[in-house]
């Protein structure tokens, strides 16, 4: 059953990017509604598609995958558009995509196996230290609200925000310490990172929310894009196919939406996991909302709350109907979600805020992340190659994205550690 899910959603996601019907990949819906509209070709498309989300799959979904044993739906879903986008939209190019989407799929997951099977044969397994690579973003997640508040209206209110998810994170600290909180006799642990962040989303979206329109300046979204809205609710039933799918996958933890929560799911923590994703789809409604209006172009994941459906239902066959609602209700929502931005321009405005808040954080954390896993597979080096490989990455314009150096450099010392000690240079560390 997990890998008719998994084979499934990759059949399912390239037929949607085929049909430009959705891409999973934000910034390739304007794109994907230039050649809509005639004024991009199907071969630049493709080729822009693989420009733009090749690297990432190799760079930062399948590192991911690896160190938890978890499939990040980037790493699906980032080649599922390359090859919807590449193969023709034509009466067999469609079915060919949903051929190779499938097969895609059921190699991601056997790979998957294979690797973990691979691993325990290799003189140096850094499997386990290459897990060390995400424990940094768990804890700071909880910051990138305060970093979307500095970038969108001013250092002074992000510090503030700063200052106070802080203090109530330590607050949530000394709470589980006391354990004050208690049902029966049995005491209840709050997650400190997960109010931290709730802290921090009130305070975005209270001052987002301050920022209204000015007399006259308004655009009704929902009026403007109303073709490509229509266009959307058209294929509703495709999407709650998806979401169904990837709803239930989640609920099977067999795959995560987004690295904070793919490692509280490696750690055992489901529920932390939840909350994680669930503060993450808040905070992407108005990106994924506007991106789709204005293009009619959606993404297969939607708003990502499919991923929160799947963690917190019961059993795997309540998500999958749970997720095809939520999918549907989404998709006949985006009217009303429209009007809602554009009378909260503030709002509408903080999506790019938070997607870049975020992408630096996870810069940030990542780097730290790698630079940890790779001196716990091989002490002193690891730090060594780390940096180095950073900095030159940097000075050669940046061929691999920043959020994917510290894993891949992570990866890069498991494989020369292993070369090492095959030549007899370096003794199997600990």
């Amino acid at each position: 059953m997990e890998t008719l899910f998994v084979v499934l959603i990759g059949a399912v996601a390239a037929i949607l990017a085929n049909r430009n019907i959705a891409v999973f990949n934000d910034g390739l819906r304007p794109i994907v509604s230039e050649h809509i509209e005639g004024r991009l070709k199907r071969r630049e498309l493709g080729l822009t598609a693989f420009a733009m989300s090749f690297g990432l799959v190799i760079g930062f979904g399948i590192p991911f995958t690896l160190s938890a044993s978890i499939i990040l739906i980037h790493s699906i879903l980032l080649g599922t558009d390359i090859i919807g986008l590449i193969t023709p939209k034509n009466k067999w190019g469609t079915p060919v995509a949903a051929a190779i989407g499938g097969l895609y799929g059921w190699g991601l997951l056997a790979g998957l196996e294979g690797f973990v099977k691979l691993f325990d044969h290799l003189p140096v397994n850094f499997l386990e230290p290459l897990g060390e690579v995400g424990t940094p973003v768990v804890v700071t997640f909880m910051a990138f609200p305060a970093l979307a508040i500095a970038m969108q209206f001013g250092i002074k209110k992000g510090i503030l925000t700063f200052a106070l998810a802080a203090l109530v994170r330590q607050l949530a600290v000394w709470v589980n310490e006391q354990g004050f909180l208690q049902i029966g006799d049995n005491v209840v642990s709050i997650n400190q990172e997960g109010m931290a962040l709730i802290v921090g989303m009130v305070f975005l979206f209270a001052f987002a929310m301050r920022e209204k329109a000015e007399e006259g300046a308004s655009v009704d979204l929902a009026s403007v894009f109303s073709e490509k809205v229509k266009s959307i609710k058209k294929n509703v039933v495709f999407f709650m196919i998806i979401g169904a799918l990837i709803a239930g996958a989640t609920n099977l933890l067999l795959m995560a939406g987004d690295p904070i929560s793919l490692n509280l799911l490696a750690e055992g923590k489901q529920t932390d996991a939840g909350i994680a994703a669930a503060a993450r789809a808040i905070g992407f409604i108005p990106l994924v909302a506007s991106t789709a209006i204005a293009t009619g172009v959606y993404s297969p994941v939607g708003f990502t709350l499919i991923f929160v459906v799947g963690l917190f239902s019961p059993n795997v066959w309540v998500a999958v109907i749970i997720g095809a609602v939520v999918i549907f209700l989404e998709v006949m929502l985006l009217s009303f979600i429209a009007r809602f931005l554009d009378k909260y321009p503030g709002v509408r405005n903080s999506g790019e805020n938070i997607r870049s808040a975020m992408t630096k954080l996870l810069e940030v954390a990542l780097l730290i992340g790698g630079a940890n896993a790779a001196n716990m597979i091989a002490p002193g080096f690891g730090f060594f190659f780390i940096a180095g490989f950073y900095l030159l990455n940097e000075a050669a314009g940046r061929p691999i994205v920043r959020m994917a150096v510290g894993p891949v450099g992570a990866i890069a010392v498991g494989i020369i550690a292993n070369i090492l000690v095959g030549l007899g240079i370096m003794a199997i560390p600990g």
